[in-house]
């Protein structure tokens, strides 16, 4: 296998490579484009930092390679779709930071309790105060870890060994984990009522974009401490700055922004605030750290001719042409069914169970099953999730995961059946299957069901009694909300009823909450499918 090294990459990951007879490996920086094009050809894999861009034109002239290793964190100088549809895998080193970024938070937790930075500052302009920079310690108060993934549990580590009491919410970890860690999990909301510092380390998506706002900071204590060394723009910066003014903010430590660098107003002046320790996205900015993506990545490649698994790998190679032809509508359907289930849970995951009966269990279903494990992490944790490396992130997370199989069915050909298990028993079961080719939802929870999913859904359990249908499509008329169709579930007459909207548009929280109240629900969810096209290379065709 030859590699070419086109950006300064740590010897150690790089001797690795060196002491494999299998590996050829050229080292050559600073190459221009056309430089590039002209040699890519030759090699099999290409090692990069963010200094080299990997765009179509070097994958199309790349005919042999097989692997981008990029030793580091972000892939944006990479073209993945593009590799994708090449064959070309894609890997980076998204935990090779791990303990530099768990370490920057701290660094900047303390940096603000003890006032390190002023302090700094007067001193080495000939100042000699004192009074001006007394601090607060962290022993005795009650630490909230919002996120408790590799970096977030480090964290929850170190604020122990600091002597705090550490609370800790995070849906998708089993409560192994936090018990392993000797923190006790809860809700969003408790973390905001009872802790004296907040440090965030969640991935920005959809959900946890502005996931801390003027709602949340209202919840908060007065004189509250907040960390972020994870993503900019979990925390909206506007309501930070009036939380810093108002002095319902104690202070803060942020090293990631919305933007970067910075430049709307509103960040220049968050970022001057005197209340504020700042630093621009240091996390992984280490040597250690530099080391660690370069060993990584050195031995994903490794993996690759040991024909093993690859942790890392943001992509993947095609599927037999002719097994994706076979399961490629089934694909479709389990994608759906997953992401439909994922926002009905409520608790951590524990296990997750995909259950084929009728002839699809005739063939392999293992496709099938990491397809839907990818489409329920893909969006809970700091990486891509995929086919390649599904199970290995809820084997890490402490998911277990089964596949059951039937040949029998009564009402359909194929069913495919889908078991979340979390915290304290709870359990949701979805089953769907293909009429026509297309998805269908025929059960939710125990109740018998029937329809398509739509883009915008809503889902309500409630007592079934007369005039709550009238009662529910009146609310959203009200509200300029369209109901396209309704389906609705019940086990006798006058019992529990669940009645799932698909609508026109999006539901608002405002109106979630009304018609909980109106019609007196057990259980409401706003529900969103995604429309974009499917990037977990599973091949599902949406």
């Amino acid at each position: 296998m030859k590699v070419i090294v086109t950006d300064e990459v740590a010897q150690e990951g790089l001797t690795l490579l060196k002491q494999d007879p299998r590996v050829e490996m050229d080292v050559r920086l600073g190459l221009k484009k056309e430089e590039l094009l002209n040699v890519i050809g030759d090699y099999d894999v290409i090692i990069t930092r963010s200094g080299t861009t990997v765009d179509k034109d070097v994958l199309d002239a790349g005919k042999k390679l097989k692997l981008v290793a990029r030793a580091g964190v972000g892939i944006d100088n990479v073209d993945v779709d593009y590799a994708s549809s090449r064959g070309v895998i894609v890997v980076n080193a998204p935990f090779g930071n791990t303990n530099s970024a768990a370490e920057h938070a701290m660094a900047l937790l303390l940096a603000f309790c003890r006032n390190i930075t002023k302090a700094n500052a007067s001193l080495k302009s000939g100042e000699w105060k004192r009074a001006p920079f007394t601090g607060v310690e962290l022993k005795g108060k009650t630490a909230g870890v919002i996120g408790l993934g590799k970096v977030g549990g480090r964290v929850a580590t170190r604020l122990k060994a600091f002597e705090c009491d550490v609370l800790a919410c995070d849906p998708y970890i089993a409560v192994k984990r936090a018990h392993d860690l000797g923190v006790k999990l809860v809700s969003h909301d408790e973390i905001y009522k009872n802790c004296d510092i907040i440090t965030l380390h969640t991935p920005l998506n959809d959900e946890t974009r502005d996931m801390i706002g003027e709602r949340e900071l209202a919840m908060m204590k007065h004189g509250v401490i907040l960390v972020n060394a994870a993503r900019g723009g979990i925390i909206n910066e506007a309501a930070l700055l009036a939380g810093l003014k108002s002095g319902k903010v104690f202070g803060a430590a942020v090293d990631v922004w919305s933007e970067e660098p910075p430049k709307t107003d509103i960040l220049k002046e968050l970022i001057a605030q005197e209340k504020l320790v700042v630093t621009p996205h240091l996390g992984a900015n280490t040597v250690e750290a530099q080391i660690n993506v370069a060993v990584d990545v050195s031995r994903e490649i490794l993996n690759y001719l040991d024909e093993m698994p690859l942790e890392n790998a943001v992509n993947i190679p095609r599927f037999d042409m002719a097994l994706m032809d076979q399961m490629r509508p089934f694909l479709n359907l389990m994608s759906v069914m997953c992401d439909l289930g994922i926002q009905l849970v409520d608790s951590n995951l524990e296990k997750v169970t995909f259950g084929y009966a009728g002839n699809i269990a005739h063939y392999d279903c293992t496709p099938l099953s990491v397809c839907g494990l990818s489409a329920l992490l893909n969006r809970r944790v700091d990486q891509d999730v995929n086919m390649v490396n599904a199970t290995l992130i809820a084997e890490q997370m402490g998911i277990a995961i089964e596949e059951t199989k039937s040949t029998q069915t009564d009402a359909f050909s194929n069913l495919i059946t889908l078991v979340i298990e979390g915290e304290g028993g709870k359990r949701k079961v979805i089953s769907g299957t293909l009429f026509e080719g297309a998805p269908r939802i025929v059960r939710l929870r125990d109740y018998a069901m029937d329809f398509a999913p739509a883009e915008h859904m809503l889902l309500l359990n409630y007592e079934d009694r007369p005039g709550m249908i009238g009662r529910i499509g009146t609310i959203m008329g009200q509200h300029d909300i369209n109901i396209g169709s309704m389906n609705l579930g019940r086990r006798e007459k006058q019992g529990e009823a669940m009645v799932i909207l698909s609508l026109d548009s999006s539901v608002p929280q405002n109106v979630v909450d009304e018609l909980r109240k109106a019609a007196d629900a057990t259980f409401v969810k706003a529900l969103h499918m995604p429309t974009a096209k499917c990037n977990r290379g599973c091949g599902c065709g949406i």
